[in-house]
C-alpha cells in the first residue's frame, strides 16, 4: 500500500451552543480534514484544528504546512515504513502540531487498514468502549448550574467548568454548581491559563475552605509560567493538571522533573498526533502520574483518533475529556467511532472506520 496523494477539505459543524472559555469563543468546528490516498484504493483520514491561541496556527497555516511541507515529503512512501513516514512528518518544519497531527491521523488509520485491524488493536488493544466527560462554558452563574444539571440529565458524571475571567465570580460559579449538582456528578475545573499563581492558590483554597470537593483544576496559569505551575501544585490539596503547559515529550519531562504538576492532559494537535502522544503517556507512566486524554473542538475524525489511543493507553490514560463531537449539532462522520453522550464505543472497522465525511468541502491539493 503506498500513499499516492493528499487531498484536503473545510469542515464546518455547527455548535449546539457558543464554546466560552477564557481564551476564546466559538460557535463551529472549522476544521482542516486530510484524506491520504493509496494505489489500492485505501484512503486514511486525518483532521486539524485550527487554535490560534494555543498552537499558534490558522486554518491557513494548516493548510499550507500539509500542502506545501509536509504532504511532498510522503508521498510515493509505503504505508508499512510506519516509523520513517512518522519521522518525516515530524522533521518537516518546526512546530506546526496540528498540521502535523491531521497527517499522522490519516496514516495511522491507513496503516491499521494495511494489517485490517481497528488502529486500537495495533497500538496495544484494550477494551474498546470509554466515558468522557463535557465541557460547561464560562457564562452567567444561573446558566452555568442550568447547563450543569442538564448534562447530568443526559447521562454525563463528569463535568469540566470553564473558569478563569473573573475570580470572584468563578469562586461563585463553582460553589453554585456544586451544590446544585448534590454529589450526581465529579467537577474538573479549567481556567484555561486566566489566574495568576497566587490567584490560583487563593481560589483553590477558598474552594477546598468551603468544602467544595474538586477532582482536579486545569492549567490554572499561563503555559509558560512552570515555576507557577509548582508555586500552585505544592499549595493546594487538589491535584493540578498541566494542559498548554505540555505539547510533547520534551515538556513533560521538563514538568514533571520540576514536580509542577499531578496530571498531564494529552491532545493530538498538541502532540502533533499519535506518536508522541503515546511517548508523553509513558513519560508520565515512568514518574506515576496519569493523564488525562482531551481535545480542540474538533469533530469525531479526530476525536476517535485519541479514542483510539486512549483505549490502548488506559493504563495511564484514565482521564478523558474527548466531548467535542457532543458538542456539535450533528456528527458529520458515517463510520467511525460511536459517540453516544458520554459513552464512547469503537467497532470492529479496520483502522478509524470512516466511510464518509458529509458536507466536507474540497481543497485543491
Amino acid at each position: 500500500m503506498k500513499i499516492e496523494r493528499i487531498e484536503l477539505g473545510l469542515l464546518r459543524v455547527p455548535l449546539k451552543t457558543p464554546f466560552k472559555t477564557a481564551l476564546r469563543t466559538i460557535d463551529a468546528v472549522e476544521d482542516v480534514v486530510v484524506r491520504l490516498h493509496t494505489d489500492t484504493g485505501h484512503i486514511g483520514h486525518g483532521e486539524a484544528a485550527p487554535t490560534a491561541v494555543i498552537t499558534g496556527e490558522t486554518r491557513g497555516s494548516i493548510i499550507a504546512a500539509v500542502e506545501q511541507v509536509i504532504a511532498p515529503r510522503i508521498i510515493g512512501m509505503e504505508v508499512a515504513d510506519l516509523n520513517r513516514i512518522l519521522q518525516l512528518i515530524h522533521t518537516s518544519a518546526e512546530r506546526n502540531t496540528s498540521a502535523k497531527a491531521a497527517v499522522e491521523i490519516a496514516v495511522y488509520d491507513l496503516w491499521a487498514q494495511l494489517y485490517d485491524a481497528p488502529l486500537y488493536r495495533m497500538l496495544g488493544g484494550g477494551d474498546p468502549v470509554i466515558t468522557t466527560d463535557i465541557t460547561i462554558s464560562v457564562d452567567y452563574i444561573d446558566k452555568m448550574v442550568a447547563d450543569s444539571l442538564a448534562a447530568i440529565d443526559r447521562g454525563f458524571e463528569s463535568l469540566k467548568i470553564k473558569v478563569g475571567k473573573e475570580i470572584g465570580v468563578d469562586i461563585e460559579r463553582v460553589k453554585a454548581i456544586y451544590a446544585a449538582v448534590e454529589g450526581r456528578a465529579r467537577l474538573r475545573l479549567d481556567a484555561n491559563q486566566g489566574w495568576s499563581a497566587k490567584q490560583a492558590v487563593w481560589a483553590i483554597r477558598n474552594l477546598e475552605d468551603a468544602g467544595v470537593e474538586l477532582e482536579l483544576v486545569e492549567q490554572p496559569v499561563r503555559a509558560r509560567d512552570i515555576e507557577g505551575m509548582r508555586y500552585v501544585t505544592e499549595r493546594v490539596h487538589t491535584p493540578i493538571m498541566a494542559d498548554e503547559s505540555v505539547f510533547g515529550p520534551a515538556e513533560v519531562i521538563d514538568l514533571l522533573r520540576m514536580r509542577a504538576a499531578d496530571i498531564v492532559n494529552i491532545k493530538l494537535m498538541k502532540t502533533g498526533g499519535i506518536s508522541n502522544a503515546i511517548r508523553v503517556a509513558d513519560i508520565a507512566a515512568l514518574h506515576g502520574v496519569e493523564c488525562m486524554i482531551g481535545c480542540m473542538i474538533e469533530s469525531s475524525i479526530s476525536v476517535a483518533a485519541a479514542v483510539h489511543v486512549a483505549v490502548a493507553k488506559a493504563d495511564i490514560i484514565r482521564k478523558v475529556d474527548l466531548d467535542g463531537p457532543s458538542l456539535a449539532q450533528y456528527d458529520p462522520v458515517d463510520g467511525g467511532v460511536t459517540f453516544n453522550e458520554s459513552e464512547i464505543s469503537i467497532g470492529d472497522a479496520p483502522g478509524l472506520g470512516i466511510r464518509e465525511i458529509r458536507g466536507l468541502q474540497p481543497l485543491a491539493a
